[in-house]
């Protein structure tokens, strides 16, 4: 098969996994990105990866096949009948490296993403890149924001041996392997993101939890993680108590109408909001475990949750997320006053990315 394209530019979200309670399984999509142009060599013969970097990892990042967008493109290119094709690889980096903001899930996403583009027209296959990028990266709760966007949920459904899929009763049959939902999130919702001077690998950061964990704190996590969705959408919460007063009432309240939201109603749910928030990022299954390894982070997030801010490791860390409904910017920021005057931190106030994944051929 032959590309439709000669060149294809992909813009990648960054992303938070777990916010707290929802441990390899919840992430949320962050309005910063990567942005990677592929432009095939013109000589067919040249079938060299020719890698330009520029800011973060210009100095660390390698430059040949084992590069992560490189191999991943090339995966899945055979993936897609593409063959193995030359090309130069521009990357522009704004994602931090090994900080818990997905720069390894960007790195997979945009490489599948930019193979599906120049061998697919029209718009991306988004679930097909989801299942493939969460194969090669082998758990979802990153891939999953950067290419839906969003607040996404995701699992790994586990078949019988030897069943490829499970019959669904009027539906259609649910496969094996990786799957994720997309919740709303309120674009009132914004995200600070305290980046420090340090890293720490995920792979040292799983080494430090144990096989298992007490009972109680399993369903302390999953009492958490099921609030996520409502407090990171508040105006659901304000139509379900519009709707149930309209159902208390026979469907006849008059007013505001059956239904439709009213002002007070919206405004108790932004209010509940935040609190909400606190509560669904509180967690037992992972960060404990970890602060012995970013003792900075969780002294961070120990500050921000005394003051009643949602505050959480982002990912493996150490980097330090910190939710909020509302416009808290200056609060946020004189909270960490000490930490970002000391030099070794610096904050990234973000909104929500809803795209995911974007690309563009010419």
């Amino acid at each position: 098969m032959n590309p439709i394209c000669s060149q294809v530019r992909v813009r990648v979200p960054a992303t938070s996994a777990n916010l707290g309670s929802g441990f390899d399984t919840v992430g949320l999509a962050l309005d910063y990105h990567d942005e990677l142009t592929f432009t095939l060599n013109p000589d067919p013969a040249d079938g060299i990866a020719h890698v330009f970097i520029h800011g973060e990892g210009e100095d660390t990042l390698p430059r040949d096949e084992t590069h992560l967008v490189v191999s991943t493109f090339r995966r899945a290119c055979a993936t897609f009948g593409l063959g193995r094709l030359g090309f130069t690889l521009e990357a522009t980096n704004n994602i931090p490296q090994a900080r818990g903001m997905g720069s390894s899930a960007e790195a997979i996403v945009a490489g599948i993403a930019a193979a599906a583009a120049f061998a697919q027209p029209g718009e991306l296959n988004r679930p097909a890149i989801f299942d493939m990028a969460a194969q090669i990266e082998g758990h979802p709760d990153n891939v999953a924001p950067a290419v839906f966007g969003g607040l996404t949920v995701s699992w790994d459904f586990a078949t019988a041996e030897g069943v490829g899929s499970v019959a669904i009763p009027g539906g259609e049959p649910l496969h094996g392997g990786f799957h994720t939902v997309n919740y709303p999130v309120d674009p009132a919702i914004t995200a600070a993101v305290f980046v420090p001077d340090y890293e720490l690998s995920t792979e040292k950061a799983r080494q430090a939890l144990p096989k298992e964990v007490p009972h109680k704190d399993a369903v302390y996590n999953v009492s958490r993680v099921g609030l996520l969705p409502a407090a990171m959408n508040p105006v659901v919460l304000a139509q379900a108590e519009a709707q149930g007063g309209a159902d208390a009432l026979g469907g006849n309240s008059t007013g505001a109408g059956a239904g439709q939201v009213t002002p007070a109603a919206f405004a108790t749910a932004a209010a509940q909001a935040n609190a909400l928030l606190f509560t669904a990022t509180q967690d037992r299954l992972h960060q404990p475990y970890r602060t012995p390894l970013m003792p900075p982070s969780a002294e961070l997030i120990e500050l921000f949750r005394a003051k009643g801010y949602a505050a959480a490791v982002s990912g493996a860390g150490p980097c330090v997320l910190v939710l909020h409904y509302g416009n808290a910017r200056e609060a946020i920021d004189q909270v960490a006053a000490t930490q970002l005057a000391s030099g070794h931190w610096r904050v990234l106030h973000l909104p929500i990315n809803t795209k995911g994944v974007e690309i563009e051929r010419r």
